[in-house]
This record gives structure tokens, sequence and C-alpha cells, in this order.
């Protein structure tokens, strides 16, 4: 186990990076109110990385809500988080017998100490545990080579992002099919597809999940679209606790139009098992100067 520090309180926790950095703490005497430290290591062009907050408030409400795991979180983001302290505000809407529903927000503090809020979240949460064995899909696990034949930050010519902090904290093995983008062949398809693993070794669950779905780079960038591209809305579902082991990531753009995009995830563990399920509206990239 290690620990962390939250404001002025010490919080026990395990010993992965992705639960220190997530970790909030209960406001003594305010019900609901938690306390969280956005850490500077999650960070992509100098802005928190979306998928990362989620999952800072998914763990809040794993917390306030009478059922544990995430089943769909829609977030809305309002203006971008940096690094340091913020605080998320949830409430309890309606607990059922097989599933809560509640809301959170996640707020900051502005250069004259008044809270700005930056993300909205409607979520329901219920017992993955609890769910029925009975599968019937069409749905098929994205074709994509082993990992030894794919490539993380270290292994190609993929440019430096500046402020990209978030590599560093992710195993991340793309296929080569998607990196055209790293070599200025971009492939105009809008697919990006990786192999997801966390840069300790942790294995997926569902808050990890949350990450997931967001932690790829942008499939703009195969678009020949560099730049970058904030996430206006997220929608994210959970199906089933993700099995041991790296899980498989596969994200489709079909439509930019408008100054808009929206970006299909899929994530599938080790037992060939679509895990969770995702949709995004984000706005088309904005420019950033690449080295």
């Amino acid at each position: 186990m290690a620990q962390t520090t939250i404001g002025s309180t010490p919080v026990t926790i395990g010993d992965s990076e992705f639960d220190r950095d997530t970790a909030v703490v209960r406001r003594e005497g305010e019900p609901g109110v938690y306390d969280a430290e956005l850490s500077a290591g999650w960070t992509i062009f100098d802005a928190v990385n979306g998928g990362y907050l989620l999952a800072v408030i998914g763990r809040a409400l794993s917390d306030a809500l009478a059922h544990p795991d995430p089943f769909t979180l829609s977030a809305y983001y309002f203006t971008p988080s940096r690094p340091g302290p913020a605080v998320v505000r949830t409430e309890a809407v309606r607990t059922g017998r097989t599933l809560s529903s509640g809301q959170a927000s996640l707020f900051q503090y502005d250069e004259e100490g008044r809270e700005v809020e930056r993300i909205r979240v409607l979520a329901s949460y219920g017992d993955l545990d609890s769910l029925s064995d009975d599968v019937r899909t069409t749905a098929r696990p994205p074709v994509i080579p082993p990992r030894e034949q794919c490539f993380g930050a270290s292994d190609g010519p993929a440019p430096k992002i500046p402020g990209n902090s978030i590599t560093d904290r992710l195993d991340l093995k793309l296929d080569p099919a998607t990196i055209g983008w790293a070599v200025g062949a971009p492939s105009g398809r809008g697919e990006m597809r990786a192999w997801f693993g966390l840069a300790d070794g942790r294995d997926a669950d569902p808050l990890s999940l949350l990450l997931a779905v967001d932690a790829l780079p942008p499939t703009s960038f195969e678009l020949g679209i560099k730049g970058w591209t904030p996430t206006v809305e997220l929608t994210t579902h959970v199906r089933c606790r993700p099995a041991p082991g790296p899980v498989r990531v596969s994200i489709v753009t079909r439509n930019l139009a408008g100054g808009f995009l929206e970006e299909d995830a899929e994530v599938w563990d080790s037992a060939d098992r679509l895990v969770a399920q995702s949709r995004q509206l984000a706005r088309a990239p904005r420019p950033y100067a690449f080295p």
C-alpha cells in the first residue's frame, strides 16, 4: 500500500499510480463532497486528460452511490482542467434494486478563489458481478497485430507532443496500420487501434476503462489533422468486469463536419469480451505546433 496527500489529508491507497492519482477524500461535514488533487502526470497539450478526469469523478460516485460499479456515465466538459486541487460534488438522484443513479460535477478554483465548474456528469451504477452470463452479439474484437508487432512511444519516429505527460503513465502499443500520421503519411481513414495498459502493470478494472476510451491519440491524426481535440461530451458504457491482462481499444471517426467530429470506441479484454463502449463529440483539432 502507498500514501498520498490530498489537501492536508493523508490517504492510504493501492500501489498503482492510477489509484493514487484518482484518489478522492470525503470532505468532513459536507455529505457527497470530495476533494481531489489532479496530477500533472495525466496531461496532454497541458490540459488534464478527459478520461482520467472521468475516472476521478467515477471514483467519487462509486463511494457516494449505493452500487459500486459504473454502468453508464455521460460527461459534459465545459472548460479545460488543470493540474492541482479539485472538488467533486455528488448527488444521489435515485436508488433502486439493481441500479443507482446520480450526478456529479468537478470544480476547480480561479485566480480569485471562486469555484469554476469544469465537468458535469449524469451516471448510473450497479453491480457488474451480478450480471447475467447471457451474451448475444454480432460485435467482433478488432483485428490488431500481436503486441510485439505494434509500436509504443519509444519504438518509432512519432513526434513529441508538448505537455503529453500521460504517455509515461500508459503502456500503449499502436497498430502499425494506424500510425501513418507519425511518419507524415496518414491513412485518411480516421481509425486508431492499440493494446492498452497502465505503465505500472496494474490490471484493468471498471474505473480504468473510463480512461481507456479516451487515452489513444485522436483519430483526427489519421485524417491528417494534428492538434488538440477538446472533448465536448463523452458517454461511456461499462459492460462487464475485464479479465486480467492488457485490453484492446478500437476508435473510429466517420464524420468530421462543421468543426466537430465523433469518436466511437470499443474496449475488448483478454477473454475477447466487449467490456466498454463509448461515443464522444469533440471539436475539430485546434492548431498546436509539433516539433
